[in-house]
């Protein structure tokens, strides 16, 4: 496999007025890597995106894809590259065929030959003669997915692509884009859900108010997370917050009880030491899952400030 990397971003910065929404960032994504860019809303990971594709240009720093550049090669900057940002749009008058069909045209070459692979791909066979408006939220993301891959490309790009999608949708989404991956593509992929970027990504970038707070492996950021939170909700929480804090668990209120985190067997003695006290035990579920609170963590602290507790870097990182 080629050294060039699929993505190399540098020291990439982008204002509008007051606001910067991507302030001195680095991502560089080896080719057949599954990438994520993670962050809430407002985090900068669209505009991370729109700088790729062109529809911007970023305030300074460089970015390359495949080696290419807009200044250096215009728009075949963008060859071998695919994907949508925010939601495709199809007509909605128009079968999925007959959309793809006008899009291969657009691209010309041999994607017309590809309608029906992809089709095939993205499960829509035999949904291809039907309006796209008679389409599911989820039917016509994968139909974009279908009209990404009419171009053959070496990197594909989804924007939150299991955005808006019910349980069904996102379980489709995601083994959808592990097929993808599996084939050797390269699949950069933006969401605001550690839970999709844990199970489908190996390497991901977190962002936060423009800024990168961590990049780096799944596996290393496993390594960081924090003990898995319990939510427990008694008829004294007061006294409880007490028992738990006596067995030195963490503990964080919130709306209807407290969030008690550490060690299983603390928790489990401070379920007994609950009984014991003769409080009543009205809720006990598990919260967040480890890489969530990290995710929360990371994302919901002030701007520069430091990440507590925690050994992850809170700088720009770069392709390993």
């Amino acid at each position: 496999m080629s050294d060039v990397l699929a993505v190399n971003a540098v020291n990439l910065t982008k204002t509008y007025g007051p606001l910067t929404a991507v302030d001195n960032i680095t991502v560089q994504i080896g080719q057949g890597e599954v990438y994520g860019i993670l962050g809430p809303n407002g985090a900068g990971k669209t505009t991370f995106l729109r700088m790729l594709f062109g529809l911007i240009r970023p305030d300074s720093g460089t970015l390359e894809v495949f080696g290419r550049s807009w200044p250096k090669n215009g728009v075949s900057a963008l060859d071998g590259v695919a994907g949508f940002i925010e939601s495709p749009k199809f007509y909605p008058g128009l079968t999925g065929r007959r959309n793809l069909q006008l899009l291969a045209g657009l691209d010309g070459g041999t994607a017309g030959r590809r309608i029906d692979e992809v089709l095939e791909v993205v499960d829509l066979a035999d949904r291809y003669r039907d309006k796209v408006r008679g389409y599911s939220f989820g039917m016509r993301q994968r139909l974009g997915v279908a009209a990404s891959l009419l171009r053959d490309p070496r990197l594909l790009v989804l924007d939150e692509p299991a955005n808006g999608l019910d349980p069904a949708g996102i379980r489709d989404m995601r083994a959808l884009v592990k097929r993808l991956a599996e084939s050797g593509l390269t699949v950069l992929l933006s969401s605001h859900d550690m839970g999709e970027v844990e199970q489908i990504c190996d390497d991901v970038t977190i962002m936060r108010t423009g800024s990168v707070v961590y990049h780096g492996s799944i596996a290393a950021l496993r390594e960081q997370a924090p003990a898995q939170a319990h939510r427990i909700s008694t008829t004294d929480d007061h006294r409880t917050e007490t028992l738990a804090r006596a067995r030195g668990l963490q503990v964080s209120h919130t709306e209807d009880g407290l969030a008690v985190r550490g060690p299983q067997r603390d928790v489990d003695a401070l379920i007994a030491d609950i009984i014991g006290a003769s409080i009543a035990l009205r809720g006990l579920s598990l919260s967040e899952t480890p890489l969530e609170a990290l995710f929360f963590m990371l994302t919901e602290s002030a701007p520069g400030a430091p990440t507590a507790d925690l050994n992850i870097p809170a700088t720009s990182g770069a392709h390993r």
